[in-house]
């Protein structure tokens, strides 16, 4: 596999060549949002410019032409995931929506007292709450995976947990956001189906840097956002076995979703408008279907080998740096572009303070992962996260702004 030619990728996007603090902007945020080309930001300005209008209902050219754009980018979507029925791709606002869409229909109509739903400790919120909400309406009862000390679920107490005969539906995500372990969705999927129990993959992280094909992964419910895959915020899809959705009632009313509506019923329209109440975010479409057009230029088994040898080379650096606390998986083969950390008695926030006034942006924080941060006995970790466009020597550039922490609170 070819290297990535990253200074040529650089130039597509135009956050990238600003100064912060009198700096060159060092971006190692990315698992937050990522960075627009200037491919999706065209496509979004196109739109706006020649074929603004709603779709679905309108006659005129405009309409039309948007109405093409709006349903091109779900067959684009459906493409991406590996998927030949667009019909099973909804749109979305993004992961957080597409979980809560499943929990509220798919929960709703199937869970009761008894009935056990399987999380674990490396969950986003987004993957938590939802099932926390529908669990409390319900009477189901939520179960928890718990993590290794260097960062992987512990699939024997999966097994044990299956043999129940309780599990209705696992939720689990593809890729940690805190620690950028890579699960094997694959061989998680095979146990909770042979436990006759449905899997629900959390794809915020995954969908973003790496090849997604949802039948390969064995998922029956798959959502990602976006915008953390260098399209617009705001859009983002569920992608669900046919057979499912076709059985889950509507997440929301109003139009578009509808067949016919009677002063005391209303009857709904077929997939994927069921659950597409309103006007949708089409811009969001047209960018989302002009960055996965891009990210398939370069290639996501490219990109991913890309973050994992900035991952190695990250881990290289910053092992042998006194004080110095890692997190996630060692191998860098088992986890996509994160790094997370801590440094002495630095407090995250601290470090990212520091970072920021040498134009390194990092995130500091729980990273919507509190359960996980209670795991290790923290309240919070630095995170620096990579993408496509950046380089060693933007890991150079943090590890010397780092040693500035360290001397800082030495």
């Amino acid at each position: 596999m070819a290297p990535l030619d990253v200074d040529r990728l650089r130039g597509d996007f135009p956050a990238l060549h600003q100064d912060v603090n009198g700096h060159p902007l060092v971006y190692l945020d990315n698992a937050a949002t990522s960075q627009k080309p200037v491919q999706v930001l065209d496509a979004v300005r196109r739109y706006y410019e020649a074929d603004n209008a709603n779709v679905h209902r309108g006659i005129h050219e405009l309409s039309r032409r948007a109405t093409e754009a709006y349903e091109g980018a779900r067959n684009r979507v459906a493409g991406f995931l590996g998927t030949d029925d667009p019909a099973e791709v909804i749109w979305t606002r993004g992961t957080t929506e597409g979980i809560n869409l499943v929990a509220a229909s798919w929960g709703g109509e199937n869970l009761g007292p008894g009935d056990e739903i399987l999380l674990s400790e490396m969950e986003h919120h987004s993957n938590l709450v939802p099932w926390q909400l529908v669990a409390r309406r319900t009477g189901a009862t939520l179960r928890y995976l718990d993590v290794s000390d260097e960062g992987t679920l512990n699939l024997d107490q999966m097994d044990e947990i299956l043999s129940g005969g309780r599990v209705r539906l696992a939720a689990l995500t593809h890729i940690s956001n805190a620690l950028g372990t890579i699960n094997p969705i694959r061989e998680i999927a095979d146990r909770v189906h042979a436990a006759g129990a449905l899997l629900l993959v959390d794809g915020a992280q995954g969908a973003a840097h790496g090849p997604v094909d949802v039948a390969a992964l064995g998922a029956d419910f798959y959502a990602f956002s976006g915008h953390k895959l260098c399209g617009p915020t705001g859009i983002g899809a569920l992608w669900g076995r046919r057979e499912l959705l076709e059985a889950m009632p509507p997440y929301m009313g109003g139009g578009e979703m509808i067949s016919i509506v009677e002063r005391d019923m209303s009857t709904w329209a077929p997939l994927p408008h069921t659950f597409e109440a309103g006007t949708p975010n089409i811009s969001g479409a047209v960018g989302l279907a002009a960055a996965l057009d891009y990210l398939e230029g370069v290639g996501p088994a490219a990109i991913l080998a890309h973050e994992q040898a900035l991952v190695a080379y990250a881990l290289e650096q910053l092992r042998p740096m006194p004080g110095i606390r890692l997190f996630g998986p060692e191998d860098p083969g088992a986890r996509a572009g994160v790094v997370s950390f801590l440094l002495g008695d630095a407090h995250p926030h601290d470090i990212s303070t520091i970072l920021d006034s040498s134009g390194v942006a990092i995130r500091a924080g729980h990273h919507c992962t509190q359960l996980l941060m209670r795991r290790y006995g923290v309240a919070a970790t630095a995170r620096a996260s990579f993408y496509l466009y950046n380089t060693r020597d933007e890991v150079d550039r943090l590890v010397t702004s780092l040693e500035t922490v360290r001397t800082i609170f030495a």
